[in-house]
């Protein structure tokens, strides 16, 4: 499946964070040698959000994740895949705390003197380099950023009323139906070479990840928004295998699309790839794909053990199927 050569692939941006995007760059490096991904940079929990308060740096956890997954599966990449996901299991300020996270944040001290924006892109090239990445992890903006959910029965005891919940953890937990998220600050500089890598791009892939949290963030920075609205790149949408508990329970597969396109009007899309043992009406998500301007390609992505989580070998069969058409 792979394509032979030194640059060989089209040139592919992935969108989100976490573990959706960690799949997704898992596929995706199985079938292009050209790929980028642009990760959310909202995190405010567990080391990430620690060491953002702490130094003022941007929230390193979902970059990490992203760069474990673009390791080889050789000696070489499996072991620093593993060095930079382990977590320190001590009861004292280490506690919990990323190997990955600390390496990185050390690397933006020394290369910037703590100057976030002179150090973030070159850090982050420097850690791909020692993990033998294979492609480019680069923040969506050059500062943190909080994430604002606008939520409706947050509270229990008035399930109509519509309130605001801040920060990625509180929004990813809280009780209620996720409406719409916003970005504070509302127009936060974008990374200059992910718009370059926007730009350049001849495929852009959404999802799958935590859709309010990791996927529409990145809608949500204008320069970002434009730059994947106007691309000359096509542009597919990964769909989760199953709601996000305490973010999108209760979601059709058609309803994510529906949210989508609500948070980017203006965003056409040309693919929508999901799981064929996960759809239960291929017809409303059919429609749903059409009014994006897209097609529906159904698909086993699925692992075999049950859970919802993608098989990256599945996955990148999907992915180089629509690539190569």
């Amino acid at each position: 499946m792979k394509h032979p050569g030194p640059a060989a692939g089209p040139k592919v941006v992935a969108l989100g964070g976490g573990h959706g995007l960690y799949a997704s760059l898992s596929a995706l490096r199985r079938v292009t040698d050209r790929l980028t991904a642009i990760v959310t940079v909202a995190d405010d929990g567990g080391s990430s959000g620690r060491l953002r308060r702490e130094l003022g740096v941007l929230p390193p956890g979902d970059l990490r994740m992203a760069l474990a997954a673009l390791c080889g599966d050789d000696e070489w990449g499996q072991t620093w895949r593993d060095v930079v996901q382990h977590r320190f299991r001590s009861e004292g300020d280490l506690k919990g705390h990323a190997v990955g996270n600390l390496l990185i944040v050390a690397l933006w001290e020394l290369l910037g003197g703590g100057d976030a924006a002179g150090s973030t892109v070159a850090g982050l090239d420097w850690v791909g380099r020692l993990l033998g990445a294979h492609g480019r992890v680069l923040p969506m903006a050059a500062v943190p950023l909080d994430i604002v959910a606008e939520v409706r029965g947050a509270d229990p005891s008035r399930p109509d009323d519509i309130t605001h919940v801040k920060g990625q953890v509180a929004c990813a937990m809280t009780p209620g139906s996720v409406l719409g998220v916003s970005l504070v600050p509302a127009d936060p500089p974008a990374c200059p070479e992910a718009l370059a890598a926007v730009e350049e791009a001849d495929w852009i892939v959404f999802g799958p990840g935590s859709w309010f949290t990791s996927v529409l963030p990145h809608l949500k920075v204008p320069a970002l928004a434009r730059a994947l609205t106007t691309a000359r790149a096509r542009r597919a949408v990964a769909l989760n295998l199953a709601p996000q508990p305490g973010e999108t329970d209760d979601f059709s597969p058609q309803t994510h699309l529906e949210v989508l396109q609500a948070h980017a009007p203006d965003l056409r899309v040309d693919v929508v790839i999901a799981d064929r043992g996960v759809v239960d009406d291929p017809g409303a998500l059919d429609k749903a794909a059409q009014t994006l301007g897209a097609r529906l390609i159904l698909a086993d992505v699925a692992a075999d053990d049950g859970s919802p989580r993608h098989e990256p070998a599945r996955l990148a069969q999907a992915f180089d199927k629509i690539f190569t058409e």
